[in-house]
């Protein structure tokens, strides 16, 4: 079987959720037996790509703007493959016309419904347009989560029986065992876009607010986005300016040990699609402070301290009682340890082959 993927997404030296999930899937493809042939592509070469124990070929193929509609476009009417993968829903305006192609995409949120405001003008017009279009044309769409299922068959009007959901896995790197040492002793983490959907203002806020022993400190992990907020002015303003760390993007190697050595993951978005860093603290041995909206309840279970993410005092009493009680801290860690066992990338790389095949 010929299966086509765009892997342009990961042309970066900063992956984050669409770009390793991407990644996760990829690798567990390439990892599968199979007489597959996989062609992948790409706008650049990206610096690292899995091994494939089937036949693999790369169309590099450069081109400066409109690569989705234009190039690859005219790629897939060249030589089609039997099936064409989208790992992040943008999908060509051609693939309808392309006979003997089935078509099989991601979609991994609809953050732009709740939060329309976290995007310009123009991201909205296009995410509308792309992800309406996303689900009319692909034969199989993909939701990571079922409150993305549900927000996109609410959205779209897309025949429910066309969308699968398939949960996002954690790397086994992502561990206790990875704990090194930090430049703080006790701290609380934070790992994400740095974006007001994200909710950080409100955060640093109930960190203020909250009793907390003297020695924690709050790390704030990620690259700033669209609209971040001027989170050292916000920690200043609440006399906590010492205590707040925003140390940017963390490269990959350098992740699990820094969820390792938390003694709580804090994160409390206001809208998820699925809430991948909640299984990565999870795994690495972290209590999990997250939100009840949207995926979140649905990926943490009854193994994380669940706030009302607008409620300020809400937020700080969690913060508040995982600082402070050991053996409901010690008891979220036992439980968030088991609810990570549940997802892997192999099984998500796996169900993710077994609907492409299907798609023929």
């Amino acid at each position: 079987m010929r299966i086509g993927i765009d892997i342009s997404r990961l042309a970066t030296t900063q992956r984050t959720g669409t770009e390793r999930y991407t990644w996760e899937v990829l690798a567990g493809m390439a990892a599968a037996p199979g007489d597959n042939d996989y062609v992948l592509y790409c706008r650049t070469l990206p610096a690292e790509l899995p091994a494939f124990a089937g036949r693999m070929q790369i169309r590099v193929m450069p081109f400066a703007r409109l690569w989705t509609h234009i190039r690859l476009a005219w790629e897939l009417w060249r030589q089609p493959p039997e099936v064409l993968f989208v790992p992040s829903h943008v999908l060509p305006w051609n693939v309808r016309l392309v006979r003997g192609m089935r078509v099989v995409t991601t979609v991994h949120d609809l953050g732009f419904l709740h939060f329309p405001q976290a995007h310009t003008r123009f991201q909205n017009i296009y995410l509308r347009l792309t992800t309406r279009w996303a689900a009319w044309a692909a034969d199989t769409v993909i939701a990571i989560s079922q409150a993305t299922a549900d927000d996109l068959v609410r959205y779209t009007g897309v025949d429910r029986r066309r969308v699968v959901v398939i949960p996002h896995g954690v790397a086994p790197v992502f561990t206790p065992l990875a704990k090194k040492p930090t430049p703080w002793a006790r701290y609380m983490v934070y790992v994400g876009t740095l974006q007001p959907r994200k909710n950080l203002a409100r955060l640093i806020e109930a960190f203020a607010r909250a009793q907390t022993h003297p020695d924690t400190q709050l790390v704030i992990a990620g690259r700033a986005g669209w609209l971040s907020e001027p989170l050292a002015d916000i920690a200043r303003a609440h006399g906590v300016a010492d205590r707040v760390h925003l140390i940017g993007f963390v490269p990959d190697a350098d992740l699990p040990s820094l969820l390792a050595g938390a003694r709580a993951f804090v994160f409390p978005s206001l809208y998820e699609g699925f809430g991948m860093p909640v299984l990565e603290a999870m795994a690495s041995g972290a209590a999990v402070l997250t939100s009840t909206t949207s995926a979140l309840p649905e990926v943490a279970g009854d193994a994380a301290c669940l706030v009302d993410p607008t409620d300020v005092d809400a937020i700080a009493a969690g913060i508040s009682r995982l600082d402070g009680d050991d053996a409901y801290h010690a008891d979220l860690v036992a439980k968030g340890y088991q609810q990570a066992q549940q997802f892997s990338w192999e099984t998500c790389a796996a169900t993710t082959l077994a609907v492409l095949r299907g798609a023929q």
